[in-house]
């Protein structure tokens, strides 16, 4: 599918990855709405680098925890912009918590904002695609769905589910709408991290390096421009992290 003139919406796209495969798709020529929740100053900011590249976009807020605004935030990008062409569901809830200091809400947000959400998102958006005749659906995963992570486990169980949901929907959306996944690894990681820690982490990756948002845009953007045959799959990008 080409991405000139197409419409695409991505979550948590004031920031890090999601700002990146942002501004991705707006250098490709899809005009691009951008979903942030708390971080607004961010996401009018990456609406004004897009335009002045001359490129078109535009913000949303929504709290994706709830079904209905997930659906709302569908419904008023199509209204904005008279169509949905591309889906990323890149907003992430990612919070460290040991075995027994895990709540009902720590549980309830990573499966909300991590599964739930992008199930609802891509219903809503896979039904406006479908009337189209095309569209895509890209969401990001983690290699912690394969690999849980221990002291992240809501969210390596949510991620799991995501890669579920990538094949069942591939299943029930085609054949207009492609619907697939990436599985980070380690990619920009915050700066408050341990220094030490991930200096012996990036030792032990194959490519001896982290991801950066750049891999993943470019990723996204083969997923959405570079093929349509590729459904129900998730790409790994980890530098090699889940063979080590």
């Amino acid at each position: 599918m080409t991405l000139h003139g197409k419409v695409a919406l991505v979550t948590g796209a004031g920031r890090r990855v999601g700002r990146a495969i942002a501004l991705a798709l707006a250098g490709r020529g899809a005009a691009v709405a951008i979903h942030c929740r708390n971080s607004r100053a961010d996401a009018e900011s990456a609406a004004a680098e897009v335009a002045a590249r001359g490129g078109r976009a535009r913000v949303f807020a929504a709290n994706l925890e709830s079904i209905a605004e997930s659906e709302a935030l569908i419904a008023a990008v199509i209204e904005a912009f008279g169509r949905i062409d591309v889906l990323v569901n890149s907003a992430s809830v990612f919070t460290r918590r040991a075995l027994d200091e895990i709540t009902e809400r720590d549980w309830d947000a990573a499966l909300a904002v991590n599964l739930k959400a992008p199930f609802f998102l891509a219903r809503a958006a896979g039904a406006a695609m479908r009337r189209q005749g095309a569209g895509k659906i890209v969401s990001l995963s983690d290699i912690a769905a394969r690999r849980p992570f221990l002291n992240y486990i809501p969210y390596s169980i949510a991620k799991a589910g995501l890669e579920a949901m990538t094949v069942a929907l591939a299943r029930a959306l085609a054949p207009e709408v492609q619907v697939n996944a990436i599985a980070l690894g380690v990619v920009a990681p915050s700066e408050d991290y341990d220094r030490a820690g991930l200096e012996r982490l990036r030792r032990r990756i194959p490519a001896r390096r982290f991801g950066t948002a750049g891999d993943a845009a470019r990723a996204v953007i083969f997923l959405c421009e570079g093929t349509d045959f590729a459904t129900g799959a998730t790409l790994t990008l980890d530098g090699g992290r889940l063979i080590d």
